[in-house]
């Protein structure tokens, strides 16, 4: 997903929601006195109160490619630099390297992890986050009707976020290079408000890819089956609230 198609405003529409698994992953990461911490994808920058929280000595810094949003993270008051999380390397090794639910949008995570954790220093952590939500509605609607509708020749060559791997995958990659892992999955149940509350949480992530590619009508085609779809599958409870479980995975590693 380019960088540039990022709209901050959208994204934290559900800021409590969305940071409330960086908070849980920040407050297991097992290192005592980390002096450098990376935020990897930190987009509007709402974890990075919290990891300077938890690591009050450390020097915090979000990276992330999108301008938009880093100009939202870079008004929390901590250092930012503008980099694409695909290709980045830090310049000195980090204690603590820190992601949450961004590197899903990225391929081929054999090389990615294994990458990312030659930049880290000797008894440093990973800690990773990631939505698991591929088979869900949520995003599986995205897939069926990008390629069901007048729009499916526009939308031909788009892609959201591609599937992350198993578990197991994840723990055959990593118990070669690490000391310690541990994995686990959360589904969060997430209570939204206000008109198709479900289409309104997609915009802002999954959703995106395939609206930047659209315009007039097929747009709003698109939309509206989408909308369609989602009510559908996540319908209002009595008083009108609408459920969201939101699965996601959690990764941390230390290195020896």
């Amino acid at each position: 997903m380019s960088a540039s198609t990022w709209d901050a405003a959208q994204y934290l529409r559900f800021e409590g929601e969305r940071l409330r698994p960086a908070i849980d992953l920040i407050g297991r990461i097992p290192h005592a006195a980390p002096k450098r911490v990376v935020d990897l994808g930190c987009g509007a920058g709402n974890a990075l109160p919290a990891l300077a929280a938890r690591f009050p000595d450390a020097m915090v810094t979000g990276v992330d490619g999108s301008a938009a949003m880093l100009a939202k993270a870079a008004a929390t008051g901590f250092a930012t630099a503008q980099a694409d999380i695909a290709t980045w390397a830090p310049a000195e090794p980090v204690d603590v390297l820190f992601s949450n639910a961004a590197l899903q949008w990225l391929g081929d995570h054999d090389t990615l992890f294994s990458r990312l954790l030659s930049g880290i220093a000797p008894g440093g952590v990973l800690a990773v986050q990631m939505p698991s939500m591929h088979a869900a509605p949520l995003r599986a609607q995205q897939d069926r009707i990008a390629g069901d509708g007048p729009w499916a020749a526009t939308l031909s060559r788009v892609t959201s976020a591609p599937p992350i791997l198993t578990p197991g995958d994840y723990y055959d990659l990593l118990t070669p290079r690490v000391a310690t892992l541990d994995l686990w999955i959360t589904e969060y149940v997430h209570v939204l408000r206000g008109e198709d509350p479900v289409v309104q949480w997609a915009m802002g992530t999954s959703l995106r890819p395939y609206l930047d590619a659209l315009q007039g009508a097929e747009r709003d085609g698109f939309l509206d089956a989408y909308r369609a779809a989602m009510r559908a599958a996540y319908p209002p409870q009595a008083d009108g609230v609408v459920l969201l479980p939101f699965r996601r995975l959690f990764i941390l590693a230390t290195l020896p």
